[in-house]
């Protein structure tokens, strides 16, 4: 319903995240390096469920928050898996976010979150995964 807002997932790169769990590690530092470059994609957050991931055409993999790197654009996040978590709507008109058993796993408010469990998400929460990608959530 309208009285509840539209959310909407607004992904971007966070470099605090990226120093403080990736940078510390030298060779994951020297390997993969913070993209500068990254600009926020939006994504309304509509129906019951929506796939955070990269797309793989050869799996059949197509999710809808998509993780991919647009042509000209950044890296992409080698660390957020093809099927790296998933946003649940509640009846009540919020949304969840469940961690789909990822080795790169996945955190709200800077906590991990256990692989399985769905954690209820507010309006500007942010969900940390992979390497430096952020997902902050809000609601209109």
């Amino acid at each position: 319903p309208a009285r509840l807002g539209t959310w909407t997932a607004l992904v971007g790169a966070d470099r605090a995240y990226y120093d403080r769990v990736w940078a510390a590690d030298a060779s994951a530092g020297e390997m993969i390096s913070f993209p500068d470059n990254s600009q926020v994609r939006q994504f309304p957050l509509s129906g019951t469920e929506l796939l955070i991931g990269r797309r793989s055409s050869s799996r059949n993999i197509h999710p809808e928050i998509d993780l991919t790197s647009p042509p000209g654009g950044p890296p992409t996040d080698t660390g957020v898996s093809r099927e790296h978590a998933r946003l649940l709507a509640g009846s009540d008109g919020t949304w969840s976010v469940v961690d789909l058993r990822t080795s790169n796993g996945t955190q709200v408010n800077g906590q991990d979150i256990p692989s399985g469990v769905m954690i209820q998400l507010h309006d500007g929460d942010r969900i940390n995964l992979g390497m430096w990608t952020v997902i902050t959530i809000t609601r209109r």
